[in-house]
């Protein structure tokens, strides 16, 4: 198996070296990833500058390449040349592995995640995904190389159900692992939760006297939390696995509009 692996907290993002070091025996292992922190860059593409690439020496050995852009960026670069560069015309991954992030992706999260947007990227042009992210809470203590082995068992177990069609996605949250022996979760397969964001702005004056304002809040409280949804699980510590697709159509609506408009 051939794996292209990407993040959004950056090549060097100690996440991607531990979610690397646990898929080792998947197979090879190809790195793309953004040059420096792109953390809730959501879908954004490059479209005004050059994408400028290097070859980046690893802390985990061997080298990846460092794309001035996107995680998406990343992705549709790879997929589109890359990969091709490397590989030969017509060759594709079998896997994109995007994470592991610092930071629970889970309900309308995904929307702004820069990791969520690489698998989904990764699905639009034809390659399976699987993003994996950790919640780090309000803990101080967070134990990287444990909580990727852990998500490795989530996606051998996804590989293994054989749902990785070419134009999936599976959003994979690791609850919060503080040591070595954490104990391995519970695996729970659930919705996303759809509730918005409870977090604001402060306001603030300049020594200029302009006025400002400065994210609040933690990212992770919700107008309302689902029942058996992704929220709920991870804060109870399970690993939550939740099949995204980029189809935003509402397709009732669109039913309607077609009998309103006939």
């Amino acid at each position: 198996m051939r794996i292209l692996h990407t993040n959004d907290d950056g090549i060097f993002a100690p996440g991607l070296a531990a979610m690397h070091e646990a898929t080792q025996s998947l197979g090879e292992r190809v790195v793309v990833a953004p040059a420096g922190s792109q953390s809730a860059e959501s879908h954004g593409i490059t479209f005004s500058r050059p994408l400028m690439t290097k070859l980046a020496p690893l802390d985990f050995g061997g080298e990846g390449i460092s794309v001035d852009g996107t995680p998406a960026d990343c992705v549709k670069l790879s997929l589109r040349a890359l990969w091709l560069e490397r590989f030969g015309a017509n060759s594709r991954p079998d896997l994109v592995i995007s994470g592991m992030n610092h930071g629970a992706n889970v309900g309308i999260n995904v929307i702004y995640s820069g990791t969520v947007a690489a698998a989904v990227e990764a699905a639009f042009l034809g390659v399976p995904a699987i993003a994996v992210s950790l919640h780090i809470g309000d803990r101080t203590r967070t134990h990287m190389r444990r909580a990727a082995a852990i998500a490795r068992v989530a996606i051998d177990r996804v590989i293994a159900a054989g749902v990785l069609d070419a134009h999936r996605v599976i959003n994979i949250n690791v609850p919060r692992t503080e040591s070595a022996d954490a104990p391995m979760p519970p695996i729970r397969v659930v919705a996303m939760n759809t509730a918005a964001g409870v977090d604001g702005y402060e306001r603030r004056t300049a020594p200029d006297g302009r006025t400002y304002y400065w994210p609040a809040g933690n990212g992770m409280e919700f107008a309302h939390t689902a029942e058996g949804s992704d929220v709920e699980q991870l804060y109870v510590g399970a690993v939550t696995i939740t099949p995204l697709f980029y189809d935003l159509l509402d397709r009732p609506l669109l039913e309607r509009l077609r009998k309103v408009f006939a």
